[in-house]
């Protein structure tokens, strides 16, 4: 049994000082290694393959054509599954990054790597890299895979399947335990400096400007094998950290596909000053540690961090400035040179939709090369839920961005979204949107176009145990305003996010504000339940299997039923000190067809529980004025006017619990 080398570490007092001061203690890097935040001294590896054959099987059919400069074999223009899975090379090495806790010691961050054996020596291949925290401690994927090593402490299973789908077509599949978890030193920091750079550091060994070592003997180890062109992807916690390197500018990152995941780590833990649940970063820093292979103490860490967060303000502080890689003090969407394949459930209540929004609208503005997908789901992978398609996709992906290969897939509309129940339409820019249209409550629970009204309000009696679920049905309800339009004589479709600006007032000495957009008609909707997923008896197969990790995955359909409303989107905003405020609260991004013949919904409300931290606990009477208040929603399509009808706003009694917003909101990123 390989005894793998690892060291006890306390936290040092030192430790604790530079992560309250939130400075990144960084820049003590081992002998010889040079600093990975400076620029290479030396140019990337030389490509050495031009002209050599591969060694394995050389055809995949009658299509399969060899190449005569690159080590990859092309059947109908993708790479072809030539080299042998089941003898390919599976080792571990130890990435020697900067010392990220403060202990004094630089990090040894592990990096599980599969490539082809027949290419060992001959060619140089490229990286796909899936970097997780969940290695350890949770599992990777629909079926929870985990890491598996065999007698040797060699890696035996990959989860996921991506090395058996791509290490047979010439690529190298690397898995990285990010800092404080699985096999690597260190301690988990919600996001933020030690979490991107040590995962950054293993993209620069891969490019000849870090330093790795082997864990039996301790000896270093160079990726001679590789051409530095690294593909990072991943779903949730790992495509965040895809992210937050690409955010980095780190050369070599060539690409990255971000699954359901984090850009902006405010966004995903609160809303406009409102924490979605209390000492959130104590909480996920110490379950993504568990079951970690090197005996740590991160404690103090953590709790410096947790209060650093600062629950009591909802502030986006310092501690939040580190953790945005929009337009953070660290990372920011201004360095990211790698192209970036955005996927995303437009019902995805665990990563809010403004994760991925405001990120492709940040990453525009910088001129990146973007690719998008939307679909009707939740927090749920495309492998799962489109699998063919998607690694279809996926695959010519890779091979244009790793492996320069022309494969058109560049000059496809970039924007492919569900606007319904599996039916996609394909765009070049997103959102699609004509305008804004602007619609104004009424003092006769109207919701229609026109100016500014007269100045008129309107109040409801804040309720700390009532939950947006409550608040959308039909019925008299002192603890809710809700405002409707008539009919819609057209299809309207919603592409972006919409908000509410609005003069509230209130007693409270801090209050809350909830809105939510819903659209009410019976129709057949992807459900909320289970991500609007269902996981299947059968499997599908996608690459080679081989020992213990096998390439089958069990089969994933949509949930799709009838309901009778669907939950747009919501928004919340914290108001500080009694009296009036003039805010907008910006809604969950979104982008589906309204049928004409629905109507849309307008609920104001006070707390949200189970959304929310709960910040007023009063019967507190809140009224906003309506002459001031605007709905405001990105459309596409005509919107002149609503039709006179009954409303089809439904009694509790009659609302199926699977058009209901899934509870509690309390949620990890997996």
């Amino acid at each position: 049994m390989r005894v793998h080398h690892v060291r006890a570490k306390r936290v040092a007092a030192a430790a604790v000082a530079a992560l309250t001061g939130l400075t990144l203690a960084a820049g003590i890097v081992p002998a010889g290694a040079a600093p990975l935040d400076l620029p290479a001294t030396a140019s990337p590896l030389a490509r050495t393959a031009a002209g050599v054959a591969a060694t394995g099987p050389t055809t995949a059919g009658p299509a399969a054509t060899a190449s005569t400069t690159e080590p990859f074999v092309l059947d109908d223009g993708v790479t072809a599954a030539v080299y042998d899975y089941a003898d390919a090379i599976r080792e571990s090495v130890d990435v020697v990054a900067p010392d990220l806790d403060g202990d004094g010691d630089p990090e040894q961050i592990r990096a599980d790597i599969i490539r082809p054996a027949e290419l060992d020596g001959v060619a140089e291949v490229p990286v796909v890299m899936d970097a997780s925290p969940y290695y350890a401690c949770c599992g990777r994927g629909n079926e929870s895979e985990l890491k598996e090593y065999d007698a040797d402490g060699d890696p035996s299973l990959f989860p996921l399947y991506y090395d058996n789908w791509f290490v047979p077509r010439g690529y190298a599949y690397v898995a990285v335990d990010m800092a404080g978890t699985g096999w690597s030193t260190g301690c988990t920091d919600h996001g933020g400096p030690s979490d991107v750079l040590s995962v950054k550091a293993v993209v620069d060994w891969l490019n000849g400007r870090a330093t790795a070592v082997d864990p039996d003997t301790g000896e270093p180890v160079v990726a001679d094998w590789s051409t530095g062109k690294t593909g990072m992807i991943g779903k949730s916690y790992d495509g965040t950290l895809a992210n937050g390197v690409a955010a980095t500018g780190v050369e070599g990152l060539e690409t990255i596909v971000p699954i359901g995941a984090i850009s902006s780590w405010y966004d995903y833990d609160r809303a406009q000053g409102l924490p979605f649940s209390a000492s959130y970063p104590r909480f996920l820093m110490g379950y993504v540690a568990g079951g970690r292979h090197v005996a740590t103490d991160c404690s103090a860490i953590t709790e410096a961090l947790n209060t650093a967060a600062d629950d009591a303000s909802g502030a986006h502080n310092a501690f939040w400035d580190e953790r945005d890689y929009r337009s953070g003090s660290l990372f920011d969407a201004s360095q990211v040179t790698a192209s970036v394949f955005v996927v995303h459930g437009a019902q995805d209540t665990n990563v809010d939709t403004p994760n991925f929004s405001r990120w492709w609208t940040a990453l525009g503005e910088q001129g990146v090369q973007r690719k998008l997908w939307l679909t009707r789901l939740g927090h749920v992978d495309p492998f799962d839920s489109d699998r063919a398609e998607w690694v279809d996709t996926l695959h010519r992906w890779f091979d244009h961005e790793l492996l320069g290969i022309d494969n058109g897939i560049v000059d496809e509309p970039a924007v492919r979204v569900e606007v319904a129940p599996n039916e996609v339409v394909t765009s070049t820019t997103w959102p699609v949107t004509d305008r804004t249209a602007r619609l104004r409550p009424r003092a006769d629970s109207s919701l229609a176009l026109g100016a500014r009204g007269r100045a008129a309000h309107a109040g409801w009696v804040n309720a700390p145990n009532q939950t947006f679920n409550t608040a959308l049905t039909a019925g008299t309800n002192p603890n809710r305003l809700l405002f409707r339009t008539g009919t819609l004589t057209d299809d309207l479709r919603l592409s972006g996010a919409a908000s509410v600006t609005t003069t509230v007032t209130h007693g409270a000495p801090t209050g809350q504000i909830t809105v939510g957009l819903v659209d009410y008609g019976v129709m057949d909707r992807v459900l909320t339940s289970g991500d609007g997923a269902t996981t299947l008896g059968t499997e599908s197969c996608y690459g080679e299997s081989a020992g213990a990790d096998d390439a089958c995955y069990r089969d994933v359909v949509r949930n799709i039923g009838s309901t009778e409303l669907q939950v747009l989107g919501r928004g919340w905003a914290r108001l500080d000190g009694a009296g009036t405020h003039t805010v907008t609260v910006e809604m969950q991004t979104n982008d589906l067809v309204v049928p004409a013949g629905h109507q849309l919904g307008l609920v104001v409300m006070g707390t949200d529980r189970g959304a929310t931290v709960t910040v007023d606990r009063a019967a507190t009477q809140y009224s906003i004025d309506l002459g001031a208040t605007t709905l405001n929603l990105p459309v596409s399509g005509p919107m002149k006017s609503f039709a006179p009808g009954h409303s089809l706003v439904p009694d509790a009694a009659d609302v199926s619990r699977s058009a209901l917003l899934p509870e509690p909101r309390v949620v990890v990123p997996r």
